[in-house]
């Protein structure tokens, strides 16, 4: 069902909402990004900055948990009617990550609430693909741009909330608080988008590499390599200045150091479960002939 902003009257298309996985009890929370102009911090001193313009989208106000991800990975649930008829596929049909042999929480749980950790770019990027393929509406992961633009609701601080290191207790899970394991999504207060968890707990995947730019009102280039990607917002064991707004996360290939699968695993990592992601559905979604482009990255 579709949420009205509490701020007045918005039309229905650009309100917050609820979605749903057909055939199943799955809900995930969606929050309305107007979209707007800003000029985001540059990861290299010396850079120039560039201003962007990004076009509205939604956005999840949680981190993909365990349960909502393991839908994918069984493909459970009944067939149910997608409620969207952007995206027309067979969702039974998307080929992607396999349920794994091990715990790749390590140990942290995987029970209800719980971020989905471990997960390679990917693997975000084709659960975004069976998503859509349920949903009948288009997801996929954030731009840096959109990410940030989003994190930030206007602030030019480190954080949505200023720069007092001290506020992030209030708002995200990091390495002062965490006691070393990542926790339920949506325990600390959202920012003034009603995003949960920007900061700290699982760090975020997006789209773009470090060599690509963070303009997203250019054609996108799907990455042209595995290594690096970018995430976002730090994680569970992060310090304070790890989990800014600007700050990058690079993914390195010793995250695989042990792999639970031979070959070596294109969906999970085995040393990374601080490595999760939201979801975005833009507004107006790209012509169905590049979705493809959003959905099998590297």
């Amino acid at each position: 069902m579709l949420l009205l902003w509490a701020f007045g009257f918005c039309r229905a298309q650009e309100a917050a909402y609820t979605g749903e996985v057909p055939g199943t009890d799955a809900r995930f929370g969606m929050a309305y990004i107007e979209g707007g102009t800003y000029t985001p911090e540059s990861p290299e001193a010396g850079t120039p900055a560039r201003e962007v313009t990004l076009a509205p989208f939604w956005m999840g106000t949680h981190e993909v948990t365990w349960e909502l991800y393991r839908l994918y990975l069984e493909r459970t649930g009944g067939a149910g009617t997608p409620s969207g008829d952007a995206v027309h596929l067979d969702a039974d049909a998307v080929s992607g990550a396999t349920v794994p042999y091990v715990d790749m929480s390590l140990g942290m749980g995987s029970g209800p609430g719980l971020p989905v950790g471990n997960v390679t770019r990917k693997a975000a990027a084709r659960f975004c693909k069976w998503l859509s393929a349920k949903t009948g509406h288009f997801y996929r992961l954030p731009t840096e741009a959109e990410w940030e633009y989003a994190a930030r609701a206007g602030a030019s601080t480190p954080y949505f909330f200023g720069s007092d290191t001290t506020r992030l207790e209030a708002y995200g899970w990091y390495a002062g608080n965490s006691a070393g394991v990542y926790h339920q999504v949506g325990q600390k207060e959202p920012n003034p988008h009603g995003l949960y968890d920007l900061y700290g707990n699982v760090a975020e995947w997006v789209m773009d590499s470090p060599e690509a730019g963070t303009d997203p009102t250019q054609t996108f280039s799907p990455p042209a390599r595995e290594y690096p990607g970018i995430l976002k917002g730090g994680s569970y064991r992060s310090s304070p200045s790890q989990t800014q707004t600007g700050v990058r996360l690079l993914s390195d290939p010793v995250w695989k150091q042990r792999d639970p699968q031979f070959p070596r695993s294109q969906w999970w990592f085995t040393d990374a479960p601080f490595a999760g992601f939201r979801v975005v559905r833009p507004l107006h979604p790209p012509p169905p002939e590049e979705y493809t482009l959003y959905w099998d990255l590297k």
